[in-house]
């Protein structure tokens, strides 16, 4: 049997799924249900040997069916409510919590890194490292506080929105076709939050922030721009996609992005169906690169958190999107960039402990 491509993986969901049925956990982490994305056999099988892993708060249902609205071309989903510290911080700190458990029993396989030399000596020693990760900012207060506890706990890198609006700034909707300039940027408290992640060495995550809140990180930051699930706009124009102005910009800070599986943002039509070939991914891979480098593109699938191409189906599939970049005219020493070389240089780039 071939020894898959070893991958660092820039986003996945899998903690959201943990929180949803906290009593299957064992059975989700370490079983062989076959269900989901992610579960620690099959990633293993795969060559995931690390990633980001997000704490993530869903909205409180609203009555809306959010998905079957994106499935309806065009589309201009309202975003949801802002969900209230109190409320979101209790879920974080249980999802942190969850993070912690899984390596708790599996630490021959499993290791929470908490610096960039701690991914790098864990990556490829038959453990995987996992960096845990915040999407959308609701459990931080004004104050800040709560981003020493969280980065005490591992935190180290940060998204301070998802979609909906937070007290630090504004989250892109999902529509389609629509560009990502849509609302006001970062608050006060915004830019207060992302002085303090450079100060603490956080990396901040630009996927689901709107074009002006991307300009205040830009001119505010002094870390590398990275959006660790993202596409390419003028492949498909959906609101959550990056335009080229700014992959030019990532690229000039030196920063990442990493490719994101879900089909409504890799599909020119915008469509969420998962009939599609993997052909389209290698488009988006041709164009990131075309834009930022062979040096700043990588992977950040959103597993467990979308729907992927039929061709991927779970983490299995990804040595297959390694195959058809190969097959695309990739070489081996681009094709250990994308899998996870770009990745380990920039968390050394980004973090600071």
């Amino acid at each position: 049997m071939t020894t898959p491509l070893p991958f660092f993986d820039g986003h996945n969901d899998f903690l959201l799924r943990l929180q949803q049925e906290p009593h299957r956990r064992e059975e989700l982490w370490l079983g062989a249900t076959g269900s989901g994305h992610l579960d620690l056999g099959r990633m293993k099988q795969a060559g995931f040997a690390g990633g980001l892993f997000a704490i993530f708060v869903p909205s409180p249902s609203q009555g809306l069916e959010y998905l079957a609205m994106m499935k309806q071309v065009p589309f201009d989903v309202p975003l949801p409510a802002p969900v209230p510290m109190e409320i979101a911080q209790p879920i974080a700190l249980a999802m942190a919590g969850h993070l912690q458990w899984m390596e708790r029993v599996a630490p021959d396989d499993f290791a929470i890194c908490r610096s960039a030399a701690a991914v790098r000596q864990t990556f490829g020693s038959g453990r995987i490292a996992a960096v845990m990760h915040m999407e959308g900012a609701e459990a931080i207060g004004a104050d800040l506080d709560a981003l020493y506890l969280f980065h005490d706990m591992g935190l180290r890198s940060l998204g301070p929105v998802w979609s909906r609006p937070t007290l630090f700034g504004h989250g892109v909707p999902f529509a389609f076709p629509s560009s990502p300039d849509r609302g006001p940027g970062l608050t006060e408290a915004g830019k207060d939050l992302i002085r303090l992640c450079n100060k603490l060495g956080i990396l901040v995550d630009l996927s689901h922030m709107n074009e002006a809140g991307f300009n205040d990180v830009a001119r505010i930051s002094d870390a590398p721009l990275v959006a660790t699930h993202s596409n390419a706009h003028a492949l498909c124009p959906s609101a959550r996609n990056l335009t080229d102005r700014q992959l030019d910009q990532i690229r000039e800070s030196k920063g990442m992005v990493g490719l994101n599986f879900a089909v409504g943002f890799l599909r020119p039509d915008g469509a969420g169906s998962p009939d599609m070939g993997l052909e389209i991914m290698v488009r988006h891979v041709d164009h990131l690169i075309e834009r930022l480098g062979e040096d700043h593109v990588g992977l950040g699938s959103d597993f467990d958190g979308c729907t992927v191409p039929e061709p991927i189906r779970d983490v299995t599939g990804v040595p297959r999107l390694f195959e058809a970049l190969r097959a695309h005219g990739y070489d081996a020493p681009l094709l250990d960039k994308l899998a996870h070389g770009n990745w380990l240089a920039c968390l050394e780039h980004s973090l600071k402990t």
